[in-house]
């Protein structure tokens, strides 16, 4: 059964506990349906009407919550990466706050402000043999495009007041976010694409959230991810993008974590890296990580070796970003984790695999604010896409640069790629 009442029309209240989902046509987070909808653990979902021959047709909102999305469409509406952050949400994984501007506001925007037309004259001008270099300056020349064209107004308005959301439930003014890629397909198993869009740490205020998703939307055609789609006859139009935006954690100490070992495929065992603060160090190869090797079946700490640390991505308040600095001399040549910590992200990690099924790997983040006996905060979790079979018939070098690369710690494109 449906009702249909306006919607700032409160006589719907007294049945919400009964209401399976309400769905508004407007009026934002904020919205009395929305606030009523949250209080009794309603996700409303808001949509967008558009005329067509005299009906009304829904379409999918601009913005969609990590909390609230429906798991089953979340990866097509809100991209991989934030897809399944929703999944793990709704496993019960602690998971940071945060929305999604979806792939279906990415779609509008392109073709409203006429970005897809001038996309394809670039790719069309490329023919079917290109240089590296013609390549890096067709990428070059759409993500110009992307820095250059504005929102539209109601999708500028609909951004700025989720953010002003995220602000009132983290209760924080100017909350700092990780602005992140999360592409279409990016994190399938058989993917290619993982790490090459763009992720930016620290970004706080409306203004600058707004240039950073424009600016993960025109990551889409970096410069190897725009080869690989030309070599693999691959349409962009087939693999939009979406964006989130996410309550950045202060981080104690990150890293990323394997449900098995990324080089020999074992899978007795849980292979950890990790350094103080954010990860990006990691993923610039600008720090040795701990390496950390735990038994899979008894939570035994098998092997952890201290890496001398030497740079250390810490938030710069004055810069309102993630940047890097020394690190502190005191902490260079020191253990990062502790025992609790480390079977604490053991525990995440084996949870994970085995609700997926298969073997992961996962990123997550030891707030400053953590107690013992708290979980870890997971910002992303992925199928390991390379396992060697065991035994290997010549091991490779365990290089956690390399490994780290195709994470989204990153807050700017990998150097020289």
């Amino acid at each position: 059964m449906a009702a249909v009442v306006p919607v700032n029309e409160l006589s719907w209240t007294p049945a919400s506990g009964t209401i399976a989902g309400p769905v508004a046509d407007g009026g934002g987070m904020l919205s009395p349906a929305a606030i009523v909808g949250r209080e009794h653990g309603r996700a409303v979902t808001e949509v967008l009407a558009l005329e067509t021959d005299g009906v009304s047709e829904p379409t999918v909102g601009s913005v969609v919550w990590v909390d609230e999305v429906d798991p089953v469409t979340a990866v097509a509406t809100a991209g991989s990466k934030m897809g399944r952050l929703t999944e793990l949400h709704r496993a019960g994984v602690l998971v940071p706050r945060g929305f999604a501007v979806t792939v279906d506001a990415y779609r509008r925007h392109c073709a409203e402000s006429g970005l897809d037309v001038r996309i394809d004259e670039v790719i069309a001008g490329l023919g079917a043999e290109v240089s590296d270099a013609v390549v890096a300056g067709a990428s070059a020349r759409i993500r110009e495009l992307f820095e250059d064209t504005p929102m539209s107004d109601a999708l500028t308005a609909e951004i700025t007041e989720a953010y002003e959301e995220l602000c009132l439930r983290c209760l924080d003014v100017n909350v700092p976010t990780a602005v992140r890629s999360s592409a279409t397909g990016e994190d399938a198993a058989e993917a290619s694409f993982a790490g090459i869009f763009d992720t930016y740490l620290g970004v706080s205020g409306a203004p600058r959230v707004l240039t950073a998703v424009r600016s993960c939307w025109g990551s889409l055609f970096t410069a190897r991810a725009l080869a690989y789609r030309l070599r693999k006859g691959i349409s962009h139009h087939a693999m939009p993008i979406a964006v989130g935006v996410i309550e950045l954690i202060h981080a104690r100490a990150s890293g990323v974590a394997f449900s098995v070992h990324p080089v020999t495929g074992k899978a007795d065992r849980i292979v950890i890296e990790t350094s103080w603060g954010w990860g990006e160090a990691i993923v610039q190869g600008l720090v040795n990580p701990d390496h950390i090797e735990v038994g899979k079946a008894d939570g035994r700490t098998l092997k952890y070796d201290v890496a001398h640390k030497t740079v250390v991505s810490a938030f710069d308040f004055a810069e309102g970003r993630v940047c890097e600095i020394d690190m502190p001399v005191r902490l260079a040549n020191r253990r990062v984790l502790e025992e609790e910590q480390v079977s604490a992200v053991a525990d995440a990690v084996k949870a994970i695999e085995q609700h997926y099924g298969y073997p992961v790997d996962v990123e997550w983040v030891i707030s400053r604010h953590r107690r013992a006996g708290d979980p870890v905060c997971i910002v992303q979790s992925r199928p390991v896409t390379v396992t060697v079979a065991e035994p290997p018939a010549a091991p490779a070098a365990y290089d956690p640069v390399a490994l780290a690369q195709k994470y989204v710690f990153s807050g700017k494109p990998i150097p020289g790629r």
